[in-house]
């Protein structure tokens, strides 16, 4: 089994731990990551605001690039390149003159996508290929004393995308609670973190992210997992100014999915990224004994 795999802008940087943790995942699952050869920005949503056209024709470079690696489905980490890539598959599939302009634009680098190649998120590997059950049973380790509460954010499961429930995604819960975790429900699950306005509209974005962390933390929550760069940074990041601002005391672990399931598989912590974390996971491992059960 193996998938093109585009990282994107922010796991090269600030969502590095992502990155690595997806990396030592798959591997120690057996799944392949066959990085997209000179892969460029997605453009988020910046381009859209100036030309759709040109957006996706930017979008549509990397999964040409993709469909020619002989890879039939490309793995894409981050929420919002997950995202942009399956709407210019859209673009494609649905609007003939998009799609002609779009290879008209790659036709200057020498690129074609006149069929698409399917975008897949991790957690969807993860759960609906792999299999939970057996990635339980690849795990040495039970995530005992982790109270987390699966944070999605507000792209992953918008608009509904078919591998999970858009107003109560699952499929996070139900895999970290296998691995030993106690997950918690809470309201905010799929809270919009605001994203980039935590640069251009602060004070809204910290309103969101207060919302986020405390219901978590109402919830009996000791991580926050999530599975989107931009979510993790906002969460975990500026939480000290969350504090100053609303007289909170959060200090709440806010961890990838990924780097909990690499705990669970026995990774070493510093190759999942968790030594670089701003606010350490407060729990340990515990291991399984030959019957499936912690001692």
């Amino acid at each position: 089994m193996e998938f093109a795999y585009y990282p994107g802008c922010s796991l090269e940087i600030t969502g590095k731990p992502y990155d690595q943790s997806c990396r030592e995942v798959f591997k120690a699952l057996g799944i392949g990551l066959k990085d997209v050869d000179d892969w460029n920005c997605c453009g988020a949503t910046m381009y859209m605001s100036v030309d759709n056209l040109v957006a996706y024709s930017v979008s549509a470079r990397n999964l040409a690039i993709a469909k020619q690696s002989g890879c039939k489905e490309i793995c894409a980490p981050c929420s919002s390149c997950y995202t942009i890539l399956r709407k210019t598959n859209k673009y494609v599939e649905w609007d003939p003159y998009a799609r002609s302009k779009i290879n008209d634009a790659l036709s200057a680098a020498n690129l074609s996508y006149p069929e698409t190649i399917e975008v897949r998120h991790p957690l969807d590997i993860l759960v609906n290929d792999i299999g939970i059950d057996e990635i339980v049973r690849k795990a040495p380790y039970r995530l005992d004393g982790i109270k987390v509460a699966p944070y999605y954010g507000c792209q992953i499961v918008r608009p509904n995308i078919g591998f999970d429930d858009m107003d109560d995604p699952m499929t996070m819960d139900r895999l970290l609670s296998a691995l030993g975790a106690e997950v918690v429900d809470y309201p905010a699950k799929v809270r919009c973190c605001g994203g980039m306005l935590m640069t251009t509209y602060t004070d809204v974005a910290l309103n969101l992210n207060n919302d986020i962390i405390s219901s978590a933390v109402d919830a009996g929550a000791n991580v926050i997992a999530t599975l989107c760069p931009l979510c993790q940074m906002n969460v975990e990041s500026y939480q000290d100014q969350i504090n100053a601002k609303y007289d909170t005391n959060h200090k709440m672990p806010t961890v990838f999915f990924t780097q909990l399931v690499g705990m669970a598989l026995g990774i070493n912590p510093k190759l999942l990224g968790l030594d670089t974390m701003l606010i350490p996971v407060p729990a340990k491992r515990a291991p399984v004994d030959a019957k499936g059960v912690t001692p």
